[in-house]
């Protein structure tokens, strides 16, 4: 399978959809295929695994592509990452795409209660469990089913390089369309792209600029997007708290024309999907007022 084939060029990344209700998860994602927007991310499950979650939204709609955006690996046995994939894969071989990667020391250990460390050689070993041949199906003589089809996510050139040789591609998170074009040239052109694209639409300039800053600023201790920022050529005193006005303009991006022109940008420098992360007002809920602006803005682009 080609990745590439079914996913459209714009949809929604989202945070917490699996702490609604099943029952309005499954709402909005029709709403989100009635509107358009062709695709849904998924953040790691808050509340339910995001596999079931995947499942659940996939079953609920017609034609809508669902990514993991991303499957955290620590805590996940790669039998059961694997397992899991594999049945929503097989339920649905051309609307799921499966993206996995380490997450953050926020998430592994402030969540999840483990060591977080050496990031690029855990999801290396993680990959090299999830592709070794699976003892069940070999207990029970049934044929291996071969690797899955998957996205790595990946900021810095080594991760890349990992994405490159090890998946069908990668997707990147708080980024610049300068670092999609460096991505891209890692990467090479035949391997899918992913990235996330941070926006706020229907605000007033006074909450879009709130809002903006509370989200990276929520990053910028963080090593890995710091190393990322700093790679792009930010300083010390655009990362320091609450980040610089500099920064969070090529991160974030305010305004339907500003997101269209975004997109365009992201598009042009190599991306093959960009999806929109919505910022709300308060977080973890959903925007559904802004999805209906991105819709339009998407379906132009």
């Amino acid at each position: 399978m080609r990745l590439h084939s079914h996913l459209p060029r714009t949809g929604i990344w989202v945070n917490g959809l699996d702490l609604q209700p099943p029952s309005a998860a499954a709402e909005s994602a029709a709403e989100l295929e009635e509107l358009g927007l062709g695709a849904i991310w998924l953040s790691e499950g808050l509340a339910y695994d995001p596999f079931v979650t995947a499942a659940g939204l996939l079953s609920a709609t017609r034609s809508l592509v669902v990514g993991t955006g991303i499957a955290v690996i620590y805590g996940r046995h790669p039998h059961w990452m694997r397992a899991s994939a594999r049945a929503v894969l097989d339920a649905h071989p051309d609307r799921f795409v499966f993206g996995l990667g380490t997450s953050n020391p926020r998430v592994v250990e402030e969540v999840l209660g483990l060591e977080y460390r050496a990031p690029l050689a855990t999801l290396r070993g993680y990959l090299d469990d999830l592709d070794a041949p699976d003892g069940l199906q070999a207990q029970l003589g049934l044929p291996q089913s071969g690797r899955l089809p998957r996205v790595l996510a990946a900021l810095g050139p080594r991760a890349l390089d990992l994405a490159r040789a090890r998946a069908d591609g990668a997707i990147t998170y708080l980024v610049s369309p300068e670092h999609t074009a460096q991505a891209r040239a890692v990467l090479g052109p035949d391997r899918l792209l992913v990235v996330e694209q941070a926006v706020v639409v229907g605000a007033d300039d006074d909450d879009a600029r709130a809002r903006a800053h509370a989200h990276v600023g929520a990053y910028l201790a963080n090593p890995g997007y710091r190393a990322s920022w700093q790679r792009l050529g930010f300083s010390d005193a655009d990362l320091a708290e609450p980040g610089s006005a500099r920064l969070v303009d090529a991160l974030v991006t305010i305004g339907e024309n500003q997101v269209a022109e975004r997109i365009a940008a992201h598009l042009a420098a190599g991306a093959d999907h960009v999806c929109l992360q919505a910022l709300p007002q308060e977080p973890f809920t959903i925007p559904a007022q802004q999805w209906k602006l991105l819709a339009a803005i998407g379906s132009a682009s």
